[in-house]
């Protein structure tokens, strides 16, 4: 196989890190997508730096890469989910998320990773979307700036019911150093493209992907063979524009039955690039 697979930790809510690496590990990944969590190298602990450089160590003992994912629920508040994000009209708030993301940038670096991944935010109402849209900018720009001063590749995710919903609406962002963190499930549940088309598109400004299958309208996320996604048809594109970076499967319902999809969705992956092989044979 020419592509690298990674997964999600955040569909591994009810494992240890360390359990939930190895898991990946004996798997077959070649790498973790790795969100930061109370229980998953919780950013804001005080021990958090040997925190990291134990799993940097760990990750590099099992020939693992790395992506940072910032997407945990309650890390920041308790009482709102997602919450606070860098569209929130608290300037506080905002300033809270973005310190966040940084640490995150601080972390990547630690474990040597190919890239931090975030999204926009959701505006409460009564929020102004223009006057977010600027807040939104001033952020980006702000983590981006961090980002590069670091080595470090950060990436925007467009997230359904968010400010940055669409592909349109990140290329709108035009902010220099920005990559696309594309989930190409997402693109089944905002109708916007073809998740296929949606990589040859973007295949200039893509800095990670995440996989899962999806249906059609609904922002679940399924196991493979259980959406509209055409899993396949993606791989082929991914390799068509020579993708080299992590493709992170995120199934972050799966918790409960970690220990059995983590082999399967590789498995399946696997499946699909080796009929490819044979087709081409």
């Amino acid at each position: 196989m020419t592509l690298r697979f990674a997964y999600n930790t955040n569909g591994m809510a009810n494992h240890r890190l360390d359990d939930a690496i190895d898991l990946i590990a004996d798997a077959g990944y070649q790498g973790v997508a790795l969100t930061l969590d109370i229980h998953h190298l919780d950013p804001f602990a005080e021990n958090w730096v040997q925190e990291a450089q134990r799993v940097s160590s760990r990750l590099q003992r099992l020939g693992l890469g790395s992506v940072i994912e910032t997407g945990a629920r309650f890390l920041l508040d308790p009482r709102a989910k997602h919450e606070p994000t860098l569209v929130s009209a608290d300037a506080s708030g905002r300033a809270r998320r973005i310190g966040f993301l940084k640490r995150a940038v601080d972390i990547a670096v630690i474990l040597h990773s190919e890239a931090v991944s975030f999204w926009a935010g959701v505006p409460r109402s009564g929020i102004d979307r223009e006057e977010a849209r600027l807040w939104l900018g001033d952020g980006v720009a702000e983590i981006v700036g961090y980002a590069r001063e670091q080595g470090i590749v950060a990436c925007l995710e467009p997230e359904p019911g968010m400010l940055v919903e669409t592909l349109d609406d990140f290329a709108a962002l035009n902010i220099e150093g920005l990559r696309l963190a594309l989930d190409t499930g997402h693109c089944l549940v905002t109708g916007e493209r073809d998740p296929a088309a949606a990589v040859a598109e973007f295949a200039d400004v893509i800095g990670t992907v995440a996989i899962e299958d999806m249906a059609r309208g609904e922002h679940i996320h399924l196991p493979f063979g259980e959406g509209d996604m055409e899993v396949a048809g993606v791989l082929d594109a991914l390799d068509a524009i020579g993708f080299q970076r992590l493709v992170c499967v995120e199934l972050s319902r799966e918790s409960h039955r970690a220990d059995v999809i983590v082999p399967k969705s590789l498995d399946y992956l696997r499946t699909c690039r080796n009929h490819k092989a044979e087709v081409n044979a």
